[in-house]
């Protein structure tokens, strides 16, 4: 049932295999079964792993700002380490899984994520803790561009649902470090150090199934995007030229605003209410508040816009929700504070339109690792300057009226682009047009 939810436009081009034919899973005894049982669980613990490290900072920043000495532009910087690790790392990322394979590159991402937040607490000073934060961003970078790829390539007829569930996944632990890092620090006699490092746990865990999955690896490797017509102007290797494709062009532009509003989110807003007035531990709830909207949301939009032959109106509807709780923000910052936090937590829901958008822009498995590649990398990397600069102007300021409007300006961008990245069209359909 789940398979005809998904629209048409999502279906891989692989042709079914003949009888006899040896298909992914055949390349080791009974792995068709408990393979896609599994990798399922894999996926959603990978998701779980993919905030934490940022979040959870978020809601003690205030205390490792004081720990370590750190002025308000510095905290931007570290605010900012999340966008420039993941464009660096994650272009890296299909290439990697070429060499060795998905399931490789996704444990040890995971292994990275769990070593980074074991160590960054520990460090000792601010380089230090930025190097650990950069190790865990790392695993964190090249597991956020595989996901749509293990998606499309074990889950052709069910992107929208899959996409759903590791969205929603994503989106339960980027709420749930935010709402419980505060009274776990409490609870562990008010030591941020132990706050933090306690979800090095959660990420320890995530490694155990792709421990399992690892006997498929040779099976999972990427090979380079078929051409989509024997016309199709190539790069070298049969890849596609990915940078002439306006669609991907567009998807990253959407793809590095709406990850600057996230993670000037994630990184300010609880301080934000902080400065308003209101206690930590209210700050880390109404900031999870705001995290948790993508719960629910994160599974319901990826199925609403396979349906949709644009998702265009989607990504406004999102931009309007974002751009009034900015408002409310600047206007009445506690008053008003749960409204606002749900406001901007189904704002910050563009992720999971922008995840399903690569996955319905490309038609086949190498597309999307391209796709996905290059507009996560370069929405990232067009994303870092947002954080830091909202650190700039909150010091030099005194106040968050200038970062607000900063945040409100850069919304209508994001609508527009997210228009434009939401029309029924492909990357092979745009090479093949050239």
């Amino acid at each position: 049932m789940m398979g005809g939810m998904a629209s048409d436009r999502t279906r891989t081009t692989t042709p079914h295999p003949r009888p006899g034919t040896r298909t992914k899973t055949d390349s080791v005894p009974g792995a068709g079964v408990w393979v896609l049982r599994l990798l399922p669980v894999g996926i959603v613990l990978a998701a779980l792993n993919l905030r934490p490290a940022v979040t959870s900072l978020g809601a003690l920043l205030e205390e490792v700002r004081d720990g370590l000495g750190m002025s308000g532009s510095v905290a931007g910087v570290l605010t900012s380490v999340p966008s420039l690790c993941f464009a660096v790392f994650g272009v890296m990322a299909p290439r990697l899984a070429r060499r060795f394979g998905l399931s490789v590159v996704v444990c040890t991402g995971m292994v990275a994520i769990a070593a980074g937040l074991l160590i960054r607490p520990y460090a000792g000073n601010t380089v230090g803790f930025l190097a650990g934060t950069a190790l865990a961003l790392m695993g964190i970078a090249v597991s956020n561009i595989l996901m749509p790829v293990l998606v499309k390539r074990w889950f052709p007829d069910r992107v929208g649902p899959m996409t759903g569930l590791y969205s929603m996944a994503l989106a339960l632990g980027t709420s749930l470090p935010a709402a419980v890092t505060v009274p776990v620090t409490d609870g562990l006699g008010g030591d941020w150090r132990a706050g933090l490092a306690v979800w090095a746990g959660l990420a320890a865990v995530a490694v155990l199934p792709w421990l399992v999955l690892l006997r498929v690896r040779g099976a999972e490797r990427i090979e380079p995007a078929p051409a989509p017509a024997p016309a199709v102007p190539e790069a070298a290797g049969g890849r596609l030229r990915i940078t002439r494709s306006r669609i991907a062009w567009a998807l990253a532009v959407f793809f590095g605003l709406q990850s600057t509003a996230a993670y000037i989110t994630m990184g300010w807003m609880a301080q934000i209410y902080r400065d308003a007035g209101l206690s930590a531990g209210t700050a880390g709830l109404l900031l999870a508040v705001t995290m948790v909207m993508g719960v629910p949301l994160a599974f319901v939009i990826p199925r609403v816009a396979t349906r949709l032959p644009h998702q265009g109106p989607i990504a406004v509807v999102l931009g309007v929700c974002g751009l009034a709780g900015y408002a409310g923000l600047y206007l009445a910052p506690a008053g008003g504070a749960w409204a606002w936090a749900v406001l901007l937590g189904i704002s910050n829901c563009a992720f999971p339109l922008a995840l399903t958008m690569v996955g319905m822009r490309a038609r086949t498995g190498a597309g999307v690792a391209q796709l996905s590649a290059f507009a996560q990398s370069t929405g990232y990397l067009l994303s870092i300057p947002g954080p830091l600069l909202v650190g700039v102007l909150y010091q030099h300021s005194g106040g968050w009226g200038q970062p607000l409007a900063l945040m409100a300006v850069l919304m209508v961008p994001q609508i527009l682009v997210g228009v434009l990245a939401g029309r029924d069209r492909t990357v092979e359909d745009e090479a093949a047009a050239r």
